[in-house]
């Protein structure tokens, strides 16, 4: 079944209460916090805002940065949103790529393999202590000693993982862990230390997946695969409403309606692209901005209807 998750931030208690109830109400999978400090709010204190006001929904960070995050913190945090939550705590990590996260804690942003060897190593980590582990490590991309969760203890029997990125490595190594590998699309980190060259044309993402299906080869059940929304709208007009979009990506406007990170065009359109997109690439999952929201209420119950016969 495909599924819609919100990613979005605090603006006051209100409001993000009401849009709590909302995503609930209208049938949303998880709400979800960015987790950029110094930017956005802290995420595990929102979540658990928002679990006080819902009973279902599940409830996490997207994606954690495991570069300046340490296993003990992430697994103390989740432990707890799932205890208030009564087990609804989604784990979701990434190697991280703003720079100022890093300089902010007197650090200099590690090179790609060093943040992904990082996030497998804090990935690894918070998975054992939320086992009830005890964790030791001591690598030049990891320290923890004697490191335990005694309390509160999860109430789920597994927190959820989710990796989000694009890297092949942690890709590979999510299809192998994790429960839903989130892709973004994200190529390199430019120059203003936010914004990203974006792996979306047919050939990058079958690359990507092909690391995922590579890492999770021997599984039971191969991870679900996510779609991070860039750009989502309703319009007549998809050409024309990516137009700028797809001249800033040195893209044709085709090539970018084609990208599961866009959604944009009639709702039947929406939808259609939603259907193929899970026949090609197999993704049933996605997560969208507060934009989006207004017109999910109609477009979900119609990414989930039965295709009709040849």
């Amino acid at each position: 079944m495909v599924t819609f998750s919100l990613q979005a931030d605090v603006a006051d208690v209100e409001s993000w209460t009401g849009l709590a109830r909302r995503c609930e109400d209208i049938g949303l999978d998880a709400l979800l916090v960015p987790d950029h400090p110094g930017v956005a709010a802290s995420p595990f204190v929102a979540l658990a805002a928002a679990a006080s006001v819902t009973s279902v929904i599940g409830l996490g960070s997207y994606v954690s940065n495991a570069g300046i995050r340490e296993p003990i913190h992430l697994a103390s945090d989740l432990a707890t949103l799932d205890v208030l939550s009564g087990g609804r705590a989604r784990f979701g990590l990434g190697a991280g790529h703003t720079p100022a996260e890093w300089e902010a804690i007197g650090r200099t942003r590690p090179a790609p393999g060093d943040r992904v060897r990082r996030c497998v190593a804090v990935a690894e980590a918070v998975l054992a202590l939320l086992e009830g582990e005890e964790v030791d490590v001591a690598t030049p991309d990891l320290v923890a000693r004697s490191a335990r969760l005694d309390r509160p203890r999860p109430v789920q029997a597994r927190i959820p993982l989710t990796i989000g990125g694009s890297n092949a490595r942690l890709l590979r190594w999510a299809g192998a862990h994790a429960d839903t590998v989130s892709l973004t699309g994200f190529g390199r980190t430019l120059g203003d230390g936010h914004d990203h060259a974006v792996r979306w044309r047919p050939h990058e993402m079958r690359a990507q997946l092909d690391s995922v299906t590579e890492g999770a080869a021997g599984r039971a059940a191969p991870p679900s695969l996510e779609a991070l929304v860039q750009r989502f709208e309703i319009t007549d007009d998809a050409g024309r409403a990516v137009a700028e979009l797809a001249r800033h990506l040195e893209m044709t406007e085709a090539e970018v309606l084609a990208a599961p990170f866009v959604l944009v065009g009639t709702e039947e359109e929406i939808v259609s692209a939603v259907k193929d997109h899970e026949r090609r690439w197999g993704i049933t999952r996605y997560v969208v901005r507060p934009n989006a929201l207004d017109d999910l209420a109609t477009i979900m119950p119609k990414t989930r209807a039965p295709r009709s016969a040849p």
